[in-house]
């Protein structure tokens, strides 16, 4: 029973690795829903692994090191391979060597998750664009071009889809304060960020639907840059 108890959550973080280099491998062959599904699972067992490991007050240094080994491969090396399969279609059927620039994305990704690791700041908020929400962006974003056309764009722009790969690195391992949903207390002025994030993100969702994921995300951005001082 205690084997259980304190390897459960390391099992969910293995779940959301396994997940993650399934999603890759479905990207590469160009079936996009299930990549889309990995993904999403891969946001679940991430969330879950830390509340049960907390739940279970089985918290542990291999269980640190775990996590950010298995996000390293679901949003890191995932977000970068979307961005250099982006850059090659965008030249199709030429192969352009820049296409690899795309791996900034991962690049970043793993400087952040290090820099995370090592700061304890980031109790109530995060420094930079946490991993995930820059996933949930790249893809998303590439998912609603191959689905439905939309962000055509972007992904026709070359120069646009560089820029956005640059910045999104940046951003990765910036200053810039981000909204976490972590309550430090339950007053409501405390908590304007991130009912400003809730209500905004319901909105764009019930509006855009699927095409509005990505969208929350740069709303998410912009909503924490407005509430700098907010972020404590």
């Amino acid at each position: 029973m205690n084997f259980i108890k304190n390897n459960l959550a390391n099992a969910l973080t293995l779940g959301n690795l396994f997940s993650g280099c399934v999603g890759a491998v479905h990207l590469i062959l160009g079936d996009y829903q299930t990549t889309a599904i990995c993904l999403i699972l891969s946001l679940v067992l991430d969330f879950f692994d830390g509340f049960v490991a907390r739940a279970l007050k089985a918290n542990s240094n291999l269980g640190v090191q775990l996590d950010s080994l298995a996000d390293m491969v679901s949003f890191g090396f995932l977000p970068g391979l979307t961005m250099f399969v982006a850059l090659a279609d965008s030249s199709y059927p030429d192969f352009p060597w820049y296409s690899y620039l795309g791996f900034l994305v991962t690049l970043f990704s793993c400087l952040r998750l290090a820099i995370f690791n090592l700061d304890e700041d980031q109790k109530y908020y995060f420094k930079g664009l946490n991993t995930p929400s820059n996933t949930i962006l790249i893809f998303g974003l590439y998912y609603a071009f191959r689905e439905t056309q939309s962000f055509e764009f972007l992904f026709r722009n070359t120069a646009l889809l560089l820029a956005l790969t640059v910045i999104l690195s940046w951003l990765l391992v910036s200053p810039i304060k981000m909204i976490a949903m972590k309550f430090k207390s339950m007053k409501l002025q405390d908590n304007y960020p991130k009912l400003a994030l809730l209500i905004g993100a319901i909105i764009i969702l019930i509006i855009f639907k699927t095409v509005g994921i990505p969208m929350v995300i740069l709303y998410y951005i912009l909503i924490s840059l407005l509430f700098q001082k907010q972020l404590k």
